[in-house]
């Protein structure tokens, strides 16, 4: 009944009936739909369901808002555009309202989510999202977590990395057939269906009715929105434009779908129900609007190339009745109609040339299947259609989310993947034409991962919908459109068409999603399954891969370089492996077990058609074309995998599967062409093709491509040669590699096929491509652990490796879903069997080591396999670092000193199948080979290299280890004639070869050749050997020959007739030209065997004569037990030796030659008559190998010396090891200083007019504003409470001291009584190098005109130091005149304290006039203006009126103070080390200090202003102070800065000063300092101990010495300050924060001394700058005497018994008593009236901690987790780059736009506020940290590390990572020592965009 109602509701097709009520909009909605609820819920609803019909229609009227916006003309007809959106929301708040039945929104959504079984998560994101992947619960591989469900789950010591999603994706937590249930969350772990009630009925009761109106609503906005685009103009703008406008309404489902799984249950019905779609949009109602929306419909679906079925009815079929088979229809459709007008329906094919695929296209599609499921699409539930208009509108994100939030219905999921992959075609086309390509695929992909990961599903839909089929059909069709004629081998007659990889199709990539979909149903095993045993569907797949077999052809330019190098490889070569190897690895991984034969048979039955297809194609015979070489053959590639894993996986017997020697010999004609092209390529034949042939070449090799390219043809190749005739095998093969001709015994030759320069290498390609061969076991019998282990130990020689580069390099079964996972167990357990882990080593100032694996040292010994390194090397020099890292270890180990040659390894034996393969080795051909390449290397003809005797020996060694039969010792030399006569050997065993003598030879020279001009012995010989000349003739064509004969025998045998026509026409092309000299015969003796050359060769090695003595003859033992180590590792020597001995040991008969030989040893023969041209040409090798060897070894001792220099020079962060070049140290004689220039290399005294000056870097610094008081260190937040607030940072405590005395006294006085500089304070630093300064002004004018780009900015003065590099930005001027000065001064002088404070003041009260206009003193003053531009101006100005003269003043003192203090916080915050520190030894403080002095006596001080006055003097006039109350107060003295005041009283010294004056100064400032102590103590105890210690104090006061007694000194600074209000507010809040602290006298004692330790420290410093006096070093508890005593404040005679009492250091300079009055008197008339201020003012004791980054978490989720998400505090938004600052914590957006103040980014703005111009950021998306310093930046690297101590920039692996403490230190120690300019090297500038 009800669903009747429903129906009618939705709009059967009765008209509207007249007599309702309708309910204008202005009703009340709420009282509405409580009306129509009730209504429904009565048994007999119709007549609700009636008025709601009503309701909606009008409500949701689809001709209004969309229409207006689409088009404007009809938009004036519909009158009213602008209330489109108003209409919009009003018919939302209708559906709401109408859903909810009456009551609130908010309570309906909730009360729908309590009828959530919320089984599975199914969240679903977008691009850039972060999830993570566990490898060790995924089922599937493509499996995803959201980072809530991961973070709950427990997936400890699992196998997981974190990743940004590239094209989005879902959660799978919950759903099983995706991952273990043992990952599932908390959330999804419980199975909840049982305990959540059923839904009751009316609560969903509405929205059946509603929702299907709704959505009929959406598509009809769809189908009136879309324009089919015009040819021309791209009309993307008015998709959006719609898209825009429904953006609420998908919202809204979107926000459906999150109420639950009732609500989805809902949608799901609607979605899929057929009636309810039928009825709505037959569009056979006279509702017109309803008409002309299914008009457009159609012809949306007509303008895609599809067809309607219905369409096609004009055959006479009357409508199918609802039982038919729909497919028959279409079926017939198909076949008639379709046909005709395929091509019309693919705008691309218009031009002429598609001919040739067209032919082929229509052949393709003829039958009716495949047209049926390109062309047809028959919509039956909205669910099709929205899925239909979603891929029109190339997939808006929206939709593609509510498309996939409602995936975790079950139903719907299977509904869904069936509509999805019935509009599979149709994706096709729409992506194929899209602009966007590549955001459709992102899309495309993030809905078909999430259908066809799951196993059952794509099962399911492979059965009921086709699916494979489809796939291949897609494919296939795809590809056709961009196909051109294969040019390969006969480019006239080719009938072969390939891809285009120049077309947009592969150049963009386009193909991936459907490829990638392809890959991920291939990895379920039931539907691949399907796919093998499908015949049908293999045929198509073969046709398929064919299209890519030869694309990309390369032919060789010859004459001039091409003009446009092609860049098509890289999608060549994408294509190839992700159409066509992914696939295949993915079938071969349901090929492992013996049930599976038949799918193999299959799969290489179908390949070898398509091959065979193939080479009639492309008229293929038995030559492939000159010059041409393509890398891609997927045909071949198939075949020989699945070869591959028919023998090691299925027991299947090889031969079954292989086809007829001709087919093999054709098969191997390509791959090898391949071979012989690389050695072609690396010897620069291709030179004139560009660069992009060798990045072929190495992409062939490389770590992601070998295993899909070269393994399987060099697989291939192997077996070939072991079924195929030897003889021929090896002549194809030095026939490819052109090097024929270049075996000859002649020591001349002509070479028709390749120039003489690249013969050697041409020729050292042959051997090693034979070696490869010959040794190579990837495919022919190891297991996959020996691969692996192989394949580690070859990478980890070539290099130490990290371990990500390991799991990069090391090929792994490409196919990702193959379940060969990197880093599974495997992996990790070979890795520790053959490596050792090397920590990250920290060298300060070197670069930032990572955690490597280097080979262990019996990996070196006894699994170095240098076959398997040349297999592997991308880059040749790889090769050669891989022997230097094995000499290097020989050496370390003592087993071999010399250089060595590349081990012999013995390799894992042959799988039975491809015994045949160590045939090659006993051939004939090839004994014939090496015997002339060892005759040519002895006799020292051009063109051969130590390589090429390298190769030779090996294949001699492997012959000796595989040969076959023991062969009996009477020899067997009775083969009849006929097996001799063509032949120089007698048999085909090498063992028994290599004892045959060969007397004389015949070989074709050319006529000028030195051997034609000797009489030939032909007559002379014996008998004997008159056959033997006959046979040994031209060797020149004897390899051809060979191979020509034995290739007509095979085809003979296999096709007598067929082939005979072909064969002339082949066979002319090997003519030798006739443009070459003529050839003619000549005879050569030689009177060798293979072993006897190898003796010779010995000889030559050595160097000696009779250097071998067959060692069996002294030590029988070595016969018996033939492993010796010694013969493992050495060079050529070692390896003659080693084969000897095999030899001898193979057969007594060699043993017995072998001694013979070494018995009647001869000299090596002399080559015969060398010619003048012979000799010339071997000289000018010799002279050139002798030119390089000079070079080499000039290059080496350069090196060195660089190396040498720079160990000395560039040491930036431990100078203690380098004599400055500074300053000489001081000798006793007055010299004048003697600088040297570094850039004229003159040396000499700095004079006025040609001053030298220091190089140095100026620096703004706000390191010392960091320091805190707190020795806890600050943490860097990691949750919204913990905040960082900088107000206890000595900057902040500063800031707060000076404007407090501003607000209270003369400005001019408050600017002398402090320091800035805490923050923006300049630091000077130097290399210690000098130059002359109009020197260094001609070194910027060249470094400006030098137009090489320079990491440094020449216009504001940077420059690197000429000398050591370091970087610097100006030139500190050196002040003339000794630097020894202080010998003359250091005297002590016997005046008293008075006479010298009396100098003092006379000295300070002498005006400082500047001295006259010289180049120094212009020096001076550029380097002051420098000083001052180098920190910001709020970082100068403090004074209230702007641009006071006191602003300078304080300035400049402040930069020495600056500069002192940051040199004690570089020694670690105290002097207890002493010694001329580090950073002493390249000081410039003496020069700064000269040319501050020099600029602050231009200020003088006025006399009564000085408060050098008041320190020393007692003031009568007290009171007339008093008197001018409107004038603020000068600064109180004890308010004053001890420090600052010596360094004002210092500088205002005439310059150099004498030591006498500074002891007295300090002496004067030391009694000020003491009694600031005493009253900060005061204030700090309570009032019972003031009036205690007032007491004991006075008690004393009579007695003796009372000036220097704390005690009494203490009572009195009570005594007096009482006077005043200081102490009185004291009372009640105040108590509480006063410590109880019971003082003890020692722990006053300990006060004072802390309170006084800073000032002396600095003072200190300052006297070892001035005087260059060494500090002593001391234990931490002495160092206030140590210091006091070395100032100079102790009087020698004091006695050190008892215990040190500080106040003993006193020496007043007026009585004691009368001046603490004085200075008190000060205080307490300020804290008359300002009594809290007063005492906020004391100053506290300064107990400033070193300052130190943020620590940060041990884990780097913990930083990742908070601040990614973490919104930006401007603008709101999250950030794209956010960034933290390690200083202070501040979360700042990098480059981002939003944060922009005038021009300057967040970044860099922060940087200038908080480090005056240097940043440390942390970016949080890419773990890694940034510095900005002024306008530079660079990358400085990370801190935190994986566990095998590896970097993660950009988390691109998303693993685990962990603080990395040391590295943090490093970071650490940089930044307070100011060397990030000088230790980081790659920096650029920012331009403010950070």
């Amino acid at each position: 009944m009800a669903a009747a109602a429903a129906a009618a509701a939705v709009g059967g097709p009765q008209p509207p009936q007249a007599e309702l009520p309708a309910p204008g909009p202005g009703l009340d909605k709420a009282a509405t739909a409580a009306h129509l609820k009730a209504a429904l819920s009565r048994p007999d609803n119709r007549a609700g369901a009636e008025e709601l019909r009503a309701l909606l229609e009008r409500v949701l009227s689809a001709e209004r808002p969309l229409a207006a916006a689409a088009d404007g003309e009809e938009a004036a007809a519909a009158g009213g555009a602008g209330g489109a959106g108003a209409a919009e929301e009003e018919a939302l708040e209708w559906c709401k309202c109408l859903l909810a039945g009456g009551g609130g929104y908010d309570e309906f959504c909730a009360a729908v989510r309590a009828y959530d079984p919320a089984a599975l998560c199914g969240l679903v994101w977008t691009a850039n999202f972060v999830a993570y992947r566990c490898r060790t619960c995924g089922i599937s591989p493509c499996m995803s977590l959201c980072a809530e469900c991961f973070h709950q789950g427990d997936h400890t010591g699992h196998d997981f990395n974190m990743f940004r999603s590239q094209a989005g994706g879902a959660c799978d937590c919950g759903d099983s057939n995706v991952m273990r249930e043992s990952g599932f969350c908390k959330r999804h772990q419980i199975k909840s269906s049982s305990n959540i009630p059923c839904v009751p009925k009316d609560l969903l009761m509405m929205s059946e009715f509603v929702l299907p109106r709704f959505i009929f609503c959406l598509i009809q906005y769809l189908r009136e929105g879309y324009n089919e685009p015009a040819a021309d103009v791209p009309s993307e703008k008015d998709l959006n434009k719609v898209l825009q406008l429904l953006e609420p309404q998908i919202s809204f489902l979107e926000d459906l779908t999150k109420m639950g799984g009732a609500m989805r249950s809902v949608l799901t019905q609607v979605l899929t129900n057929q009636q309810n779609y039928k009825d709505l949009t037959s569009g056979l109602g006279e509702n017109a609007c309803a008409k002309k929306s299914h008009e457009k419909y159609l012809i949306a679906l007509k303008s895609s190339g599809l067809t309607y079925p219905e369409d096609k009815l004009v055959y006479g079929i009357q409508e199918p009745s609802a039982g038919t088979s729909t497919l028959a229809v279409q079926g017939f459709a198909g076949a008639t109609g379709t046909l005709g007008q395929l091509d019309s329906s693919d705008e691309e094919d218009q031009d002429g040339s598609q001919g040739l695929g067209k032919r082929k296209r229509v052949k393709l599609s003829s039958s009716t299947k495949d047209q049926s499921i390109m062309d047809v699409l028959k919509h039956k539930s909205f669910l099709e259609e929205l899925l239909f208009w979603t891929i029109k509108y190339e997939f808006p994100q929206k939709m593609v989310t509510f498309l996939l939030n409602m995936l975790p219905d079950q139903e719907y999921k299977v509904a869904f993947t069936k509509t999805f992959v019935q509009h599979y075609a149709f994706i096709m086309k729409t992506l194929k034409k899209s602009h966007e390509s590549d955001t459709m695929s992102n899309r495309i992909v993030h809905i078909s991962v999430q259908l066809f990961s799951n196993e059952e599903l794509a099962r399911q839909v492979t059965e009921e919908c086709q699916l494979l089929d489809i796939m291949v059909t897609v494919l296939l069709y795809m590809m056709e459109s961009c196909l051109i004629k294969s040019e390969l081998q006969d480019e006239e007659n080719s009938l072969h068409v390939v891809v285009n990889c120049g077309e947009a199709l592969l150049k963009n990539n386009t193909y991936w999603p459907l490829v990638s979909d392809f890959i991920n149903i291939l990895s379920h095993q039931s539907v691949a399954k399907r796919f093998l045993e499908d015949h049908g569907l293999l045929v198509t797949w073969m046709n398929f891969v064919s299209f890519f077999q030869g694309m990309n052809l390369n032919k060789r330019e010859l004459n001039e370089h091409v003009e446009f190098e092609s860049q098509t490889y890289y999608a060549a070569f994408a294509a190839e492996l992700e159409a066509c190897a992914q696939p295949m690895w993915g079938l071969l991984s349901h090929c492992k077990v013996r049930e599976t034969q038949e799918y193999t048979r299959n799969v290489v039955r179908y390949c070898l058609e398509a091959l065979q297809d193939w080479f009639d194609a492309i008229n293929f015979v038995d030559e492939p074309a000159p010059n041409q070489v393509t890398f891609h053959l997927p045909l071949h590639r198939y075949y020989a995998m699945f070869l591959s894993k028919a023998v090691k996986c299925q027991e299947l017997d090889l031969d079954s599967v292989l086809p007829d020697q001709e087919m093999l010999m054709k098969l191997m004609i390509h791959p090898l062409q391949i071979q012989a092209s690389l050695a072609e390529i690396h010897s620069n034949m291709w030179v004139r093709n560009g660069l992009q042939i060798k990045g072929q070449a190495m992409t062939y090799v490389q770590s992601h491509f070998c295993n899909s390219m070269i393994d399987p043809d060099i697989y291939l190749l192997q077996v070939c040669a072991s079924r195929l005739d030897p003889d021929y095998f090896i002549s194809s093969v030095f026939e490819r590699f052109k090097v024929v001709d270049l075996l000859t015994m002649a020591s001349q030759h002509q070479n028709t096929v390749l120039d003489a320069e690249h013969e050697r290498s041409m020729l050292e390609g042959a051997l090693t491509f034979l070696v490869i061969l010959l040794s190579l076991r990837l495919h022919l019998g190891m297991s996959d652990d020996e691969i692996l282990r192989a394949e580690m130990v070859a990478q980890l020689c070539m290099n130490d490796r990290t371990h990500s580069s390991l799991l990069d390099l090391i090929p792994e079964n490409p196919n990702p879903k193959s379940g060969i996972i990197p880093g599974s167990y495997s992996f990790e357990s070979v890795l520790s069997a053959v490596a050792d882990f090397k920590a990250p080593v920290f060298e300060p100032g070197g670069s930032m080591q990572q955690g490597m694996y280097t080979p262990k040292a019996e990996v070196w010994d006894q699994e170095f396999d240098p076959v398997m390194v040349i297999l592997r090397t991308v880059y040749r020099r790889d090769v050669q670092s891989a022997m230097d890292r094995y000499t290097a270890f020989l050496k370390q180990s003592g087993k071999f000193p010399g250089n060595p040659w590349p081990p012999y390894k013995k390799r894992t034996p042959l799988h039975p199948s491809y015994k045949g393969l160590m045939r090659l080795l006993h051939c004939k051909t090839l004994h014939i080979v090496l015997f002339t390449l060892l005759y040519k290397i002895l006799m020292d003809h051009q063109n051969l290299s130590e390589h090429v005797l390298c190769m030779v020996l090996y294949l001699i060694e492997l012959g000796l280890e595989n040969s076959t039969e023991e062969e009996s010792d009477e020899e067997v030399s009775v083969c009849g004639p006929e097996r001799c006569h063509d032949s120089w050997f007698p048999g085909s065993n090498l063992v028994s070869n290599m004892r045959h003598f060969i007397n004389y030879v015949r070989v074709r020279v050319p006529e000028t050749a030195p051997e034609v001009k000797r009489d030939s012995p032909a007559s002379t010989s014996s008998d004997s050997l008159s056959s033997l000349q006959n046979s040994g003739t031209a060797q020149v064509f004897s390899l051809v020959a060979e191979r020509r004969k034995k290739f007509q025998e095979i085809i003979n045998r296999s096709s007598s007739e067929a082939n005979q026509v072909v064969r002339p026409k082949t066979s002319s092309k090997w003519s030798a030209p006739g443009s070459a000299p003529q050839l003619t015969t000549a005879i050569l003796e030689i009177k060798e065997s293979i072993l006897s050359l190898l003796i010779k060769l010995h000889h030559k090695l050595s160097g000696k004569q009779n250097s071998y003595y067959p060692p069996w003859l002294d030590d029988i033992e070595i016969l018996i037990q033939p492993e010796i180590p010694k013969y493992n590792h050495g060079d050529g020597i070692t390896a003659v030796e080693r084969i000897l001995l095999k030899a001898a040991l193979q057969s007594r008969m060699n043993k017995r030659i072998i001694e013979e030989i070494c018995r009647k040893v001869t000299p090596p023969v002399p080559p015969k008559k060398i010619t003048a041209a012979e000799k010339k040409t071997l000289d000018k090798e010799e002279r050139r190998q002798k030119a390089r060897e000079r070079q080499q070894k000039l290059l080496a001792e350069f090196a060195s010396r660089q190396k040498s220099f720079m160990e000395t020079a560039m040491d930036v962060d431990s100078p203690e090891n380098d004599i400055p070049m500074e300053i000489t140290t001081a000798e006793p004689q007055v010299s004048e200083a003697v600088y040297d220039c570094v850039i004229c290399g003159q040396s000499g005294p700095s004079s006025e007019d040609r001053p030298t000056g220091l190089v140095v870097l100026l620096q703004a610094s706000s390191v010392l504003g960091q320091c805190r008081d707190n020795i806890e260190p600050k943490k860097l937040p990691i949750t919204e409470e913990e905040q960082i607030y900088p107000w206890d940072t000595c900057a902040a405590v500063h800031d707060v001291r000076l404007s407090l005395l501003q607000r209270y006294f003369k400005d001019s006085s408050c600017l002398l009584a402090v320091s800035i500089g805490w923050e923006g304070g300049v630091y000077v630093q130097t290399c210690g190098h000098t130059l002359h300064i109009d020197c260094h002004k001609s070194y910027m004018e060249s470094l400006r005109n030098d137009q090489v780009l320079q990491g440094f900015s020449v216009d504001k003065g940077e420059f690197t130091c000429p000398l050591c590099r370091q970087f610097a930005n100006s030139v500190l001027p050196c002040y003339p005149g000794s630097n020894v000065e202080s010998n003359l001064w250091q005297r002590p002088s016997n005046k008293s304290i008075q006479d010298l404070i009396k100098e003092v003041e006379e000295l300070q009260g002498r005006p400082g006039a500047f001295p006259s206009e010289t180049n120094l003193s212009k020096e001076m003053e550029s380097v002051m203006k420098d000083i001052k531009n180098t920190t910001q101006k709020k970082y100068r100005d403090y004074s209230k009126t702007p641009g006071s003269p006191d602003n300078d003043f304080l300035f400049m003192y402040s930069v020495a103070r600056t500069n002192l203090e940051l040199e004690l916080i570089h020694r670690g915050g105290n002097l207890c080390s002493g010694g001329a520190s580090t950073a002493g030894k390249r000081s410039c403080l003496n020069q700064l200090f000269h040319v501050l002095a020099l600029h602050m006596r231009l200020y003088s001080i006025d006399s009564e202003y000085n408060p050098w006055r008041k320190l020393t003097q007692l003031v009568e006039e007290v009171n007339s102070q008093q008197g001018n109350e409107e004038q603020q107060p000068e600064v109180p003295i004890l308010y004053h800065d001890v420090t600052s005041l010596l360094l004002i009283q210092i500088l205002m010294m005439p310059q150099p000063l004498r030591k006498d004056h500074f002891t007295c100064i300090v002496k004067v400032l030391f009694t000020l300092l003491y009694t600031q102590a005493l009253v900060a103590l005061s204030v700090k105890c309570n009032e019972e101990d003031r009036s205690a210690w007032k007491h004991t104090g006075a008690l004393k006061k009579n007695t003796c010495d009372t000036e220097k007694s704390y005690d009494v000194l203490l009572s009195f600074v009570i005594s007096e300050l009482s006077k005043g209000k200081l102490y009185h507010e004291e009372g009640t809040q105040e108590s509480a924060m006063v410590s109880p602290i019971s003082w003890s006298p020692e722990s006053m004692e300990k006060y004072l001394q802390d309170f006084c330790l800073p000032f002396l420290r600095i003072t200190s410093l300052l006297q070892h700058h001035l005087f260059g006096e060494d500090l002593p070093s001391c234990q931490e508890e002495e160092e206030f005497s140590v210091l006091s005593s070395c100032l100079g404040l102790l009087p020698t005679f004091y006695q050190t018994e008892h215990p040190f009492i500080s106040a003993s250091c006193l020496d007043w300079p007026v009585p004691a008593f009368d001046i603490i009055s004085q200075w008190c008197f000060e205080i307490n008339s300020f804290t008359e009236r300002h009594a809290e201020q007063g005492k906020a003012l004391l100053i506290q004791e300064a107990r400033w901690k070193l300052p130190h980054l943020l620590q940060l978490p041990e884990n780097y989720n913990t930083i990742f987790q908070y601040y990614h998400r973490k919104t930006c505090s401007v603008c709101t938004k999250v950030p794209k780059d956010p960034a933290v600052c390690l200083v202070c914590g501040t979360f700042v957006c990098l480059k981002g736009l939003c944060c922009k103040q005038q021009s300057y980014c967040e970044c860099v703005l922060h940087s200038q506020n908080c480090g005056a111009g240097t940043g440390i950021f942390l970016l949080i998306n890419a773990s890694v940290i940034i510095i900005i310093r002024g306008h530079r930046f660079c990358l400085w690297g990370s801190v935190y590390l994986d566990a095998h101590g590896e970097e993660d920039r950009d988390l691109r692996r998303g693993k685990p990572l962990y603080i990395c403490k040391e590295r943090y230190k490093v970071l650490e120690q940089q930044w307070i020592s100011h060397t990030f300019d000088h230790i980081n090297k790659r920096w650029g500038p920012h331009y403010n965009g950070l």
